[in-house]
């Protein structure tokens, strides 16, 4: 069961990483991305294991593409960073599944 559409009011930019080009890091083109988008900053684990701060929260549909060193546009024009996008995969369970994505 995805998030029900009334509980993503906000909307986000989201340009995928892709990895390292010739020039530099690679994104995909950029995708609107209906969310819940909640700006608490809280310390959270990166993909390495550091422990780092992140401002923002998004709780998007569980088949959005945010790998780590995504770049997204906040509604407000702000530009942050994907420290990790965690899968909250409901399985058989009769609860709404999303993606949890931490930005800096």
């Amino acid at each position: 069961m995805n998030l029900p559409r009334w509980l993503m009011p906000h909307r986000v930019t989201v340009e995928a990483y892709e990895g390292t080009g010739a020039y530099g890091p690679v994104y995909s083109a950029p995708v609107t991305v209906r969310c819940l988008l909640d700006e608490q900053t809280r310390m959270v684990r990166s993909a390495a294991g550091d422990e780092v701060t992140s401002t923002s929260t998004a709780y998007a549909p569980l088949t959005t593409t945010a790998p780590p060193k995504s770049r997204i546009t906040l509604p407000d024009g702000r530009r942050t960073t994907v420290i990790a996008a965690l899968r909250r995969d409901a399985g058989a369970l009769p609860v709404p599944e999303h993606l949890e994505v931490q930005l800096t």
